[in-house]
């Protein structure tokens, strides 16, 4: 999957290709969050963006003979249009995503190139529309099949089902079997993360405005309207934070196939916060340390690390899905450099489980350690004795071909419809090597220059 972009915030033109692991380095106020949000939006709104048009004519045979079949190929040669005008769609709309006037992003574009070669028409399809009592609908195909089987299951005199409902549940059921295998399921911990874990129960954003604006209102406004009203205070990405951590009792109920499939790697998760995470039926959320047996933490008493890692801990144990993208905005936040390190190899074992991952970052020791993931992962007979003597697993090792690393700065550019090169900020594509690792310019340059007015103190040098 390849992003396209122009003119998104300080990023003039820029694109990026998702690999099982993507990183997109660089100075503050480059442009990261703005790529970050920006996917994130797409991939959690695309179902809301594709428009799929099912004719009346299908509909008709459909209410006539009650089952009818309907050719998945037809609708995969239009495929490319239907994702063009989703992106421009959801382009106009990117004032949503990050809660700004509308004007912000006029002049922005965005789009994504997906191969349509991989779609997985392997896979069935089954889904089923029921009411309290009755079954109305069926949607099936079966493994390999084009076919996608629409039948009634009621009689027309029996429910009545609007056409522009039936139309729409048959153009949903397109978009699950021909999109939704090349748009992973997202899932982000912003940088806000911190904050929401202490005030998880106040962050209501909707409900303290509303508040606030019902304490005002006049008798001419119908308090009704307040409750209709969309606000837009926060971008999204936070407000999606904001409501999973308010709602962690309800998701500790669930499972995910981590914890019932890979639970060493949530043992790794809890090795690096040092401890547990629990909601009691109350509601009320504590973190219980490793080796102080009874003793209950809340977050306010908990340590920053165990606050930063809140989210990613709850969606490991009880959210994660193969499949996923998991992306994550400076996973070093309040993290000691050895649990930066921990960060990277349990990442790498998300990797290798099915998980994908993209992240920001500063973190000079994240990026060194994902480095030497990749170099270790050679051949070689005395890197693999390194490896094993200092405690690498297999399942802890990166292939240069799992990796996209870029970095955010200011760069010679050859602009569409210009003939010389402009400085502009964009994506750089760093280099990767199997035996060297990650190169990132801009945290080697800062090193490099701490180091030699180190040395010119302890040596005298000039």
């Amino acid at each position: 999957m390849k992003i396209k972009l122009s003119n998104l915030g300080i990023l003039r033109q820029a694109e990026f290709t998702l690999g099982d692991l993507t990183i997109i380095c660089g100075g503050n106020n480059t442009g990261k969050t703005y790529a970050t949000y920006t996917l994130f939006g797409f991939l959690l709104l695309w179902r809301q963006k594709f428009s799929i048009e099912i004719s009346n004519e299908t509909i008709d045979q459909l209410l006539t003979n009650g089952v009818i079949q309907v050719n998945v190929q037809d609708y995969i040669h239009i495929a490319q249009d239907v994702l063009s005008q989703a992106c421009k769609v959801y382009t106009q709309e990117l004032h949503r995503i990050f809660a700004t006037p509308v004007d912000r992003f006029e002049n922005t574009t965005f789009s994504i190139d997906l191969d349509f070669n991989q779609i997985n028409l392997e896979l069935p399809y089954n889904r089923q529309i029921s009411s309290e009592k009755i079954s109305l609908l069926s949607l099936f195909k079966e493994s390999y099949s084009l076919n996608l089987v629409i039948t009634l299951l009621v009689e027309k005199i029996e429910v009545k089902l609007p056409i522009h409902i039936l139309k729409n549940l048959i153009a949903d059921s397109l978009k699950e079997i021909i999109f939704a295998p090349l748009l992973p399921r997202p899932f982000i911990a912003s940088a806000e993360r911190t904050g929401a874990a202490i005030f998880r129960k106040e962050l209501n954003f909707a409900r303290n405005r509303l508040l606030e604006e019902m304490g005002q209102v006049s008798k001419d406004i119908n308090p009704l309207e307040l409750l209709l009203k969309e606000y837009e205070d926060y971008a999204l990405p936070v407000k999606m934070n904001v409501d999973f951590t308010r709602n962690l009792e309800t998701i500790a109920k669930k499972t995910s196939f981590l914890q019932t499939q890979y639970p060493a790697i949530l043992e790794n998760f809890s090795d690096i916060i040092g401890g547990e995470y629990t909601v009691t039926r109350h509601d009320e959320l504590y973190f219980l340390p490793r080796h102080k047996k009874g003793l209950k933490l809340s977050m306010d008493e908990s340590s920053s690390a165990v606050r930063s890692l809140l989210d990613l801990g709850f969606y490991l144990r009880h959210e994660a899905q193969r499949g996923d993208l998991l992306l994550i905005d400076e996973p070093e936040l309040n993290l000691h450099p050895e649990n930066q390190r921990r960060i990277a190899r349990l990442v790498a074992r998300l990797i290798h489980v099915g998980i994908k991952v993209f992240m920001t970052t500063h973190s000079d020791y994240l990026i060194k350690e994902l480095s030497t993931l990749i170099m270790l992962n050679q051949e070689d007979l005395y890197v693999r004795s390194i490896a094993e003597r200092e405690g690498y697993c297999t399942e802890e090792l990166l292939n240069i071909d799992q990796v996209r690393v870029y970095i955010a700065q200011e760069e010679q550019v050859l602009l569409e419809g210009k003939r010389r090169k402009t400085k502009i900020h964009t994506l750089v594509p760093a280099n990767i090597d199997q035996q060297l690792g990650i190169e990132v310019q801009s945290f080697d340059s800062a090193i490099e220059t701490m180091n030699r007015i180190q040395s010119a103190i302890l040596w005298r040098e000039v």
